[in-house]
């Protein structure tokens, strides 16, 4: 779904989109990349992750002017190894883990809104 401008304040991502690992294709790559020596989860499965992570985010953002809030809920971005990994993914937004804060952020954005 597109919903372009100020229509568009939140985005929520409740868990990282990480490939089912019952996936046979990205089964298969994992274990071909770690049989040449790499890395199968951070070549396949972080990849792809990180890939929508970002294309979520750019649900919210679609030009320069467009302003809110992407609430990733899944705790992995922050404590995780391989989180860093999935950070780097998205544009430089400014980060909290304080739900007061992003509440607050909300209704700056709402009452900006309103005539």
């Amino acid at each position: 779904m597109d919903v372009p401008g100020p229509s568009l304040q939140l985005v929520i991502m409740d868990r990282i989109p990480f490939p089912r690992p019952d996936d046979p294709p990205a089964s298969a790559r994992q274990k071909a990349v770690n049989s040449r020596g790499g890395n199968g989860f951070l070549t396949v499965a972080a990849t792809h992750a990180a890939l929508l992570l970002a294309q979520g985010a750019g649900r919210l953002l679609r030009s320069m002017s467009d302003k809110g809030v992407v609430a990733v809920l899944d705790p992995r971005p922050a404590t995780a190894r391989y989180g860093g990994f999935l950070r780097a993914s998205l544009p430089p937004f400014w980060t909290t883990y304080d739900p007061e804060v992003v509440r607050a952020a909300l209704k700056r954005l709402d009452a900006a809104q309103t005539p």
